[in-house]
């Protein structure tokens, strides 16, 4: 029989957290306190026990919208790729799962949650059956257990030439060590916001705090793309641990795509990466046409989803399920 127990934060072995599995740079002790700053949440890391014998551990953070009490592992807005469950080899996921929500709502007392957890294998047509409305979320990856050639291979040749289109055209790419760094990004990042109506979830004293955080620690990488001249015409950022990298945000001034920035500093993760051990690196969803031509390949990634009371449940489904995901995340985040 599988139980969670809910521990005091402040005790948290983390060593032990750490020793089950391979954890991903979203379920750490640091970025829970990087969200809980950020977002005002209050982290949750429960046990999971099957018959009173540890099997892993739950990650997740509680904030408040609205009236509701919510439970994100992770949340939309928070720039959480996934969270979820840590469990031992052999344990059932599916099983962790069907449990789950009566912790989440009558221990925990939340109205509402959401999980995405990377190591959930779901194929609806086999006709699992998960408590919960499951989301099949638009995915891309680079495969890194592939050779560089593989890689560049899989690239359409469009992309490759422009890797090399600008390298002619004198375009350099650097390794950032500097907090300065973050408000290049976030000038190129509203621009782009910008493009596409919308306003940036997250604010510049936000990446502040995520480069004081993290950058000491080595799992954050921060790319430059310099013209000719000098100038800072692209960005990305990138985070790691383990055996899991993560495209955490990408950004570039609109008047300096002709130098076609962005492919080469593509080109400068994936391999950097590679060569530190890295299996997989994330790159999400949207500009699909760009990441399939940059040679990823679709990983499915499920959200799942459930309220506490089913005409909750049924209302929030249907307001987050749009296929437009800049509809669906605004209109979560009013709720």
């Amino acid at each position: 029989m599988i139980s969670f127990e809910r521990l005091d934060i402040q005790k948290v072995d983390w060593e032990n957290v750490y020793a089950v599995g391979e954890i991903n740079i979203f379920q750490t002790c640091a970025w829970l306190a990087f969200i809980a700053e950020t977002e005002k949440a209050e982290p949750v890391v429960a046990s999971v026990k099957s018959d009173g014998n540890l099997v892993g551990y739950f990650t997740g953070l509680m904030v408040h919208r609205y009236g509701m009490k919510i439970l994100g592992s992770p949340f939309r807005g928070w720039g959480t790729y996934f969270m979820g469950f840590n469990l031992k080899q052999g344990v059932s996921r599916d099983e962790v799962l069907q449990v789950f929500p009566k912790f989440a709502f009558k221990d925990l007392g939340c109205n509402y949650l959401e999980i995405i957890d990377p190591n959930l294998v779901y194929d609806g047509e086999k006709g699992l059956s998960y408590p919960y409305n499951v989301e099949a979320l638009c995915w891309y990856a680079f495969d890194l257990t592939k050779s560089e050639d593989e890689i560049l291979a899989n690239m359409s040749d469009s992309r490759r030439k422009n890797i090399r289109r600008s390298i002619k055209k004198g375009v350099v790419i650097e390794e950032a060590n500097d907090i300065e760094f973050m408000d290049e990004y976030y000038a190129q990042f509203t621009e782009t916001m910008k493009k596409h109506s919308m306003a940036p979830l997250y604010d510049i004293e936000y990446l502040r705090i995520l480069f004081k955080r993290f950058f000491p620690t080595g799992n954050l990488l921060l790319l430059r793309a310099r013209d000719a001249d000098g100038l800072c015409i692209s960005t990305q950022i990138y985070l790691s641990l383990n055996k899991v990298a993560i495209g955490w945000g990408a950004a570039s001034w609109r008047k300096c795509l002709n130098l076609c920035p962005n492919e080469p500093l593509d080109w400068y993760g994936v391999k950097y990466m590679k060569a530190r051990g890295m299996r997989i690196l994330h790159v999400g969803g949207a500009a699909e046409d760009y990441k399939k031509w940059m040679g990823c390949v679709h990983v499915n990634i499920h959200r799942l989803k459930k309220a506490k009371y089913a005409p909750l449940d049924s209302l929030l489904n249907i307001v987050t399920s749009p296929q437009n995901s800049v509809y669906r995340s605004l209109m979560l985040r009013k709720l």
